[in-house]
């Protein structure tokens, strides 16, 4: 299974959550796992990703989640799982 985490940090506000999940889903992209927290006023999410049914390529998503970060002012990164696990290891 083709996977990946994305991550989000920055300045909470409403519609994050939202936002990353609707543009996801626009992408046929399952959410596996994800973890949300807030320090103070920041905010801070990790997503495991099933990547099998992307409907367009990786770099659109990646390209429409970089979009998604510059409206709400917060930093989202996506990496594929296994080069993830590889950075980990390092």
């Amino acid at each position: 299974m083709a996977k990946a985490v994305v991550t989000v940090i920055g300045k909470d506000k409403p519609g994050i959550i939202a936002g990353v999940s609707n543009t996801l889903a626009e992408h046929h992209i399952n959410i596996l796992d994800v973890s949300q927290t807030i320090m103070s006023d920041i905010f801070t999410m990790s997503m495991l990703i099933n990547l099998e049914k992307l409907d367009e390529e990786y770099n659109k998503l990646q390209d429409d989640l970089n979009g998604l970060g510059k409206q709400f002012n917060v930093e989202i990164h996506m990496q594929r799982e296994e080069i993830f696990n590889a950075m980990s290891r390092v």
